[in-house]
């Protein structure tokens, strides 16, 4: 088969690479759209891979092309996605259903090859079908969907309330349409980006604030009446948000960090006293996955996206690429400052 091959670090070649076994307990893949996630990029262009030379990718869909013998659940033809953490099932924290704190984990498209390829294969467990009514490129964001529901999760959202998402990326719009189907009183999102926020409105937030250009702070209690919100998600990972989300939560609130920092985040006295003072509840969110494994983030983002209610926009991807020019749409990231959106790799039929 061909794959994107990362050979070395800024050396991705589209190249011949040996099509994976299928197992008895496993199910072959072919791969027709795979999403660069945040977390490829300094694998990719800052010698953040595991070793060389791997097949990267973990967001993906496809058909089922061939299925172990004891594989029961899809069969040849079907359209899936795969959830990419292989677990060991074995440990205390697996035993107790919080996979995604594993310490013996492997995982697909960074440990183990993965579906920047023609083929990626994957254990039946990791397998979910979808509606083939839904499109390739949307259903390679079933990752990043299950990544911001695990958060609502983590947070205890339960619906009801004022909610806040900072950040309107990819994750950040997820988590606000999350919210919206939940049940917010009144969901707010914020940005920088007015296209990501315009974005953001049509899926379903009921105020946009563009922080850099709007007193934030003061939008914050108007849209509260005062109170500041019950409910905020942090979904950038930049210094900046996490700040934001300290100012913006309201007494007793909860607030949870979906986003993955790249950088010290420092608070002053005063900006950490907003925690004590207001007696709010501080969490991290990390991976997507909850029991019976998958767990129930995989399952809601396929019912969701069938029924529609989890909507896709043409402009969450950002530009689109044949797979044979997975290095081409990785070199835009070395000004990632002008990516607004997913930049997804198609395999062509």
């Amino acid at each position: 088969m061909k794959a994107a091959v990362l050979v070395q670090n800024r050396d991705l070649r589209y190249d011949d690479w040996k099509t994976p076994e299928c197992g008895p307990e496993d199910v072959l893949i072919r791969v027709r759209a795979a999403g660069i996630c945040g977390s490829d990029v300094p694998r990719v262009l800052h010698r953040g891979a595991h070793f060389y030379p791997i097949v990267l990718g973990h967001e993906f869909s496809g058909d089922v092309a061939a299925a172990g013998e004891k594989v029961k659940s899809v069969r040849a033809g079907d359209t899936v996605t795969a959830a990419p953490l292989l677990p060991c099932m074995r440990c205390a924290d697996c035993q107790k259903g919080n996979f995604s704190l594993c310490r013996h984990y492997s995982f697909i498209g960074s440990r183990e090859q993965g579906a920047f390829a023609d083929f990626v294969a994957v254990p039946e467990k990791n397998v979910i079908r979808y509606d083939p009514s839904i499109p390739y490129t949307q259903a390679a964001m079933f990752e990043p969907s299950t990544v911001a529901l695990h958060g609502l999760f983590q947070g205890d959202y339960r619906g009801g309330g004022t909610a806040a998402v900072v950040g309107c990326g990819t994750i950040g719009i997820f988590t606000a349409q999350w919210a919206r189907i939940f049940g917010a009183k009144k969901l707010a999102v914020f940005d920088v980006d007015e296209s990501r926020l315009a974005l953001a409105k049509r899926l379903g937030a009921d105020v946009t604030v563009n922080t850099r250009e709007a007193d934030w702070k003061a939008a914050a209690l108007e849209i509260t009446d005062g109170a500041l919100f019950d409910h905020v998600f942090e979904t950038a990972g930049n210094p900046q948000t996490g700040l934001i989300c300290f100012e913006i939560a309201g007494n007793k609130s909860q607030v949870t960090f979906i986003g993955t920092p790249h950088s010290p985040i420092t608070f002053t006295p005063a900006q950490w006293e907003n925690m004590n003072r207001k007696e709010f509840h501080l969490t991290g969110s990390w991976m997507s996955y909850s029991a019976p494994f998958p767990g129930r983030e995989w399952q809601l983002t396929a019912h969701f996206f069938a029924t529609g209610e989890l909507r896709f926009d043409p402009a969450f991807i950002f530009r689109t690429y044949p797979m044979a020019e997975a290095w081409e749409a990785f070199r835009l990231y070395d000004e990632p400052e002008k990516v607004h959106g997913k930049v997804m790799l198609v395999n062509e039929a």
